[in-house]
């Protein structure tokens, strides 16, 4: 069998295997942040770990609607903006 292939195959496995177990920890997350948020404890002790739940705000800024507020023309944006390369590979099941 070609090595390319195998290795595919495997990287396919690991990822859907990551998938099932993210969804795993975000259940029981939401399991803890349901007990926390309704007045239970914030704090979970396990034997090999803790768990603390954390409440925090976060603000994101509309750039978009900023600079159309203010009037700056998509040309400066554009000499402001920064692009550098990402690569990825995506990976699909059969």
């Amino acid at each position: 069998m070609d090595r390319t292939l195998t290795q595919v195959d495997e990287l396919g496995v690991l990822i859907a295997q990551i998938k099932d177990l993210e969804a795993q920890a975000e259940a029981i997350k939401d399991q803890l942040k349901d007990i926390a948020s309704a007045g239970g404890p914030k704090v979970f002790e396990g034997t090999l770990f803790k768990a603390t739940y954390i409440e925090a705000n976060r603000s994101n800024v509309d750039w978009k609607a900023l600079a159309a507020e203010f009037g700056i023309p998509a040309d400066a944006i554009a000499r402001h903006t920064k692009t550098t390369a990402t690569f990825s590979i995506k990976t699909t099941s059969r």
